[in-house]
Formats: structure tokens, sequence, C-alpha cells
């Protein structure tokens, strides 16, 4: 008789073979009987194929299965849940590095008794050649949650989850929910844990296990979309729980900030045709000015400013966001010199 693994790593992927072999290494060499990894190809068209079959033919425990047409992130994640066979399934992303020993890790915590762990992570740029945040989930020790409504849990790392290779979940759990609803959403695993009743009994984990690889996401020329209306529409589609709950995940109308929408005009994420699309039909004209006129503004003005803000504002401030502002097409000489003399 065979025995089922404990825990399944599943992996839904999409063109990304110049990354997969990096990250299935990082995996395939922690896989044990206890352990499965399977892959799902969504019909990449690129060589995505001839980069994982390979692996999969050299290591037993790991399944590469090639669909006929691309479903879409959502649905493919779905998929790869499907074909798993452990007690409990690792969303892990298709470009990012499991840290060794992780595995290990991830398998102490599961009793049977939980149906999520969040798995912290750290942050390193595209190339993975600079540290840019050591911890992504602000949290320095373990923390169970078992709390009734699941609330304090949505508050607390609705918005990490954001990153789905953070989510362990007990399978079982996952099938007996709604999965449908939320394909074309592409953060799948968010309705699946916090529709109602959300997900109550978990284990949130502080060592990251998992190192980033950041502004390398597949849907970077959609982030304006993503991150000012599905994500907030989805976030705030949880009415079960509070607006403070709510607000602390995400503002319901990111797009009403000057500030935010300043940010992305100075990364290239906001312009006329973002403002056209998106906005200009959606506010009352009074509210359209403000939008209009950032989103005139010339992009490497936006990043200058940008730039000098960070030079003026303590080293620790800038994170992330500086690195997005040095990595922009246009970014201003400043901005490069300001990332370039301050380690991230």
């Amino acid at each position: 008789m065979t025995t089922m693994p404990k825990l399944s790593i599943c992996i839904a992927t999409y063109n990304r073979a110049p990354y997969i072999a990096e990250t299935l290494q990082s995996i395939v060499g922690q896989l044990s009987d206890a352990v499965e990894l399977v892959v799902v190809d969504g019909a990449s068209p690129d060589d995505t194929q001839a980069v994982v079959a390979p692996i999969a033919a050299a290591h037993p425990k790991m399944r590469y299965i090639r669909e006929s047409i691309n479903s879409g992130i959502d649905q493919d994640y779905d998929k790869a849940v499907g074909y798993a066979r452990g007690e409990y399934c690792w969303l892990m992303s298709d470009d990012d590095l499991l840290v060794p020993g992780a595995i290990e890790q991830v398998l102490a915590q599961l009793d049977g008794t939980i149906d999520l762990v969040v798995v912290n992570s750290k942050v390193k740029n595209a190339h993975l050649s600079h540290d840019l945040r050591p911890r992504l989930l602000d949290v320095a020790t373990d923390q169970r949650h078992d709390a009734p409504g699941g609330e304090a849990l949505f508050a607390q790392v609705a918005n990490y989850l954001s990153f789905i290779g953070g989510v362990v979940v007990r399978r079982a759990f996952w099938a007996g929910r709604e999965r449908a609803p939320y394909y074309g959403t592409l953060f799948i695993h968010i309705g699946v844990l916090f529709q109602q009743p959300p997900v109550e009994r978990a284990v949130v984990l502080a060592e990251p296990l998992i190192v980033i690889r950041y502004g390398n996401a597949m849907w970077t020329s959609r982030s304006f979309e993503i991150w000012m209306f599905k994500w907030p529409q989805l976030v705030w589609s949880f009415h079960h729980f509070c607006a403070a709950a709510r607000s602390h995940v995400t503002a319901q109308y990111p797009f009403r900030s000057p500030k935010r929408l300043f940010f992305l005009r100075a990364v290239g994420s906001y312009s006329h045709a973002e403002y056209a699309r998106f906005l200009r039909d959606r506010l009352a004209a009074f509210a359209r000015v403000g939008p209009a006129v950032i989103a005139a503004i010339p992009a490497r003005l936006a990043n200058f400013v940008c730039g000098a803000y960070y030079l003026l504002r303590p080293r620790k401030a800038a994170g992330m966001q500086l690195y997005d502002l040095a990595r922009a097409d246009h970014a201003a000489r400043l901005t490069r010199s300001v990332a370039a003399k301050r380690p991230l």
C-alpha cells in the first residue's frame, strides 16, 4: 500500500523557463517520503517544459502536469491542489526559493490540528544579489491563532498573503471551500482562506523560510489595476470582517490617495493611459483634477522628487520602495545614486 505524503508542494507556472529550474532545485533536495512536489504548467509557450521535465524525470517525488490550455493562475493553483495527495498543500511560487531546511520546519507544524501555516519570507532583488528586506512579515516569534471568527488572523496576515508562497493549507479545508467564484481575482487562496466562515486555526512562522525574487512578478504591467482595484475589491468583499480590519489590510479606494498616485507615477505604473482607463469615468468631475494632474507630471520628474524625499529620510525608511524607484525605466540619476549608496 502506498503511503500518502504529509505535504504536497504545489506550483502553478507559466512562462518561467529562466527561473523555475532554480526554484525546483531549492526544493527537490528537501523532498522525502513525507513530501511530494506537484508542478502544473498552464501550457507555457516558452521552454518551461524543456526545463521542468528532466528535473521531474530525475526525482520520483516530483510530478509535472502540463495542461493543454492556460486556465489562469487561480484555476491552475486549484488544479494543483486537486492533483496533490498530501494532507497539506504548500502553494509555492514558481520563481522564488526555499531556504535549506524549510520543508522540515514546516512539517514540524503539521500536527493535524491546524488548517493553515503562514510561512514568512525574506526579500531579495530580481537577481537575488542584494537583500531588500530580511523579514517581510513583521513577527518576531511564532504565533498560534484559534480565535473564533478569524478576524485577528485576517488583519495580521492577509496583506502578506497576497504573496501566495506563504500559504500552507490543509487540503481537505481547501476542497471544502468555494473556489470558482475567485477564479480571475489573481488571489484565489485569499478567497479560500477568508470567505465565510474564515480560517481560524493557524500558525504564523516568524523565521523566513522563502527567498522572494522581488520585481519579477508576471503581472507587473497590470500592477495599477491589480493593487488599486482587484486586490481591494477582494479584501473589501469580506463583509463578515469589520471595516477596521479590512482597512488594516488595504484602503477600500487606494486610488483616491494623491500620495499613492504620485509614487505610482514615479515608478511608471500610473500614466494618462491608466487615468483614462480606470479613473476618468469613475470619479466625479471635481475629483478628477488631482489624478489628471499627477498623470501629466513627467515621470522622470516624479521619480526625482521621490528620490530626493528618500535622500532626506532615515535609512531604514526607504526599503523596497526605493528599489522600485531606482529600477524604473525613467529613474532619475539622483534616485539611482541614492539607491546605490544606501544598502537596501
